[in-house]
């Protein structure tokens, strides 16, 4: 039985992870930090067929014992203060998680099993103010916030790492991907949180920032087979992974509201409280690489994705639950 390692397992890309291998026969291992706030909300359905350790990327030698008492034979670091706006609040903090906690990581494995294969959350955000359209494994990177900034060493540390260290060290490059299970601080959940409360009358109005702002987005669902494919080639390679598509905030929105036959244009309000300081360019993926190399593509449309977010956002309302 083959055994991974989930850092960032209570998130949604690691909940949807956790299924996945669950699903193929592994022996899941998954790291969250101790805090008096860990919420297992996303995996509870199958936290009992998990096993739950403590560690945490700001702690170099807790990575090493996890790793040496686990013996996993996959790693995949999810883990990241990975919200954008909060990267301008609290760059250190980001800095320190999501750029340096990859070094810890791989330094760990490095000094406890070389031999294990580890995947890095690289992100749409490296690209910044993009420097090609689309944008491909080869595009240059230009980050336009902390978060964007400290993805870029995490992607440079574990290239260095793969080429130093001759270790199986991969990064995907991934686009936006959203699902039920996102976040209400994301802009495309905080858009479906609030047309399913508006379509059950519990407010009357969703304020947002820039709606001209353009996105490759994809399901969650989706984009994790890919982090799993990667690990399965024979040697460490980096991917961009996308649907190669571009929408607009505006649009989707108008989708949202359409699902629950509702015009947005008389709900929606424009507040420059929710503008980046600095926003990014036109973010479109090439995922063509992934087609060839990995055979994966995207299952999921835009479209799809957005009424699927609704539809549950709904029934969590409906419930009485509010958020996932």
């Amino acid at each position: 039985m083959p055994k991974a390692l989930i850092t960032g397992i209570t998130g949604q890309d690691g909940s949807y992870l956790a299924e996945f291998l669950l699903e193929r026969g592994y022996d899941v291992v998954g790291m969250v930090r101790r805090t008096s706030t860990i919420n297992f909300h996303r995996i509870a359905h199958i936290q009992d067929q998990l096993t739950i350790v403590n560690g945490d990327l700001l702690d170099g030698v807790s990575l090493i014992h996890m790793l040496e008492e686990h013996k996993p034979d996959e790693v995949y670091n999810l883990a990241a203060q990975s919200f954008v706006p909060t990267s301008w609040n609290q760059p250190v903090f980001t800095g320190e998680a999501t750029a340096l906690g990859v070094t810890r990581i791989l330094d760990a494995i490095r000094i406890a099993n070389p031999k294990i294969k580890f995947y890095q959350a690289s992100s749409s955000e490296m690209f910044g103010k993009v420097m090609e359209v689309p944008q491909t494994e080869a595009t240059p990177f230009y980050p336009r916030s902390p978060y964007g900034v400290a993805k870029v060493y995490g992607h440079w540390i574990t290239i260095n790492y793969r080429e130093s260290y001759d270790l199986h060290a991969t990064s995907g490059i991934l686009f936006n991907h959203e699902s039920p299970r996102r976040g209400l601080e994301f802009v495309t959940r905080k858009i479906t949180h609030h047309v399913a409360k508006i379509k059950l009358g519990l407010t009357n109005e969703l304020r947002l920032g820039n709606l001209e702002a353009r996105r490759d987005w994809g399901f969650a669902g989706d984009y994790i087979k890919a982090m799993w494919l990667m690990l399965q080639q024979d040697k460490a390679d980096d991917f961009v992974i996308a649907t190669g598509e571009t929408q607009s905030v505006e649009e989707f929105v108008r989708i949202a509201f359409e699902h629950v036959d509702l015009d947005w244009k008389e709900y929606v309000i424009q507040d420059e409280r929710f503008y980046r300081p600095a926003e990014v360019d036109l973010l479109v993926g090439d995922p063509s690489k992934a087609g060839r190399d990995l055979g994966w593509e995207p299952e999921v449309s835009f479209k799809g994705l957005i009424e699927m977010m609704v539809d549950s956002d709904i029934e969590l309302l409906k419930r009485g639950d509010g958020v996932f």
